[in-house]
């Protein structure tokens, strides 16, 4: 293992065992190393390494930090990766989706408010023919994740944000003719209707079948 992986894990190993918290400010860079029985340098790159994650926060002039750790700010890097993938493997990603998007759907089935779902059709209403891709696809981020919000799980939120960004979702409106677009928005009205009605499994079966629509765009285009 190189010595920078070997420090990461030592880092890695005091979070987990509760001896660095969220929150922790992490001691001077030459006592850590000494205690960690690391040289500086393999610290250094550890620490720069942690931070890229999010696991770490380098505040210049204050000192290193362990951040929140919340599952959305740790997934953060998932968006990248989808973002850079425009072959085959997009469509894994996608597939990924069709897994959980229906999960998270249904969990929200009795927890989502009347308000939210009078809010999330009347985002819908306000969408027409002339709409842009770019307004297809910041509707499509917001009603898909304040859905998966409201079923509570915030690590199921996390992943679902990292795999669907705004750039994925404009690839896939962009691939969409104008029958494709009005099908997924009909598709998004049923999964409210099914929401308002508390039937979490219509609502799991309408997010099926609209995740895997999105999976035909992008395949046909591609």
């Amino acid at each position: 293992m190189a010595v920078t992986d070997q420090a990461i894990d030592k880092i890695k190993s005091m979070i987990v065992s509760g001896e660095l918290r969220p929150g922790d400010r992490l001691p001077k860079e030459s006592e850590l190393a000494a205690e960690l029985g690391l040289s500086r340098n393999s610290l250094r790159e550890a620490v720069r390494a942690l931070a890229l994650v999010r696991v770490l926060d380098v505040r210049q002039g204050d000192g290193t930090y362990v951040t929140g750790l919340a599952p959305q700010l740790l997934l953060e890097a998932l968006s990248f990766v989808v973002d850079i993938h425009r072959d085959d493997t997009a469509l894994e990603f996608l597939a990924v989706r069709r897994i959980l998007e229906p999960a998270a759907t249904a969990l929200a089935g009795g927890r989502i408010g009347g308000a939210e779902l009078d809010e999330l059709s009347a985002q819908l209403d306000a969408l027409g023919p002339a709409s842009s891709v770019e307004e297809l696809a910041d509707c499509d981020l917001e009603f898909h994740r304040r859905i998966a919000r409201a079923g509570g799980n915030s690590v199921l939120c996390a992943l679902l944000e990292g795999l669907s960004g705004r750039a994925a979702r404009a690839r896939i409106w962009r691939a969409a003719d104008q029958e494709g677009v009005d099908r997924a928005l009909h598709e998004h009205r049923a999964i409210l209707t099914a929401l308002r009605d508390r039937d979490a499994e219509t609502a799991r079966s309408w997010a099926t079948v609209h995740v895997a629509g999105a999976e035909q765009w992008l395949r046909a285009a591609g």
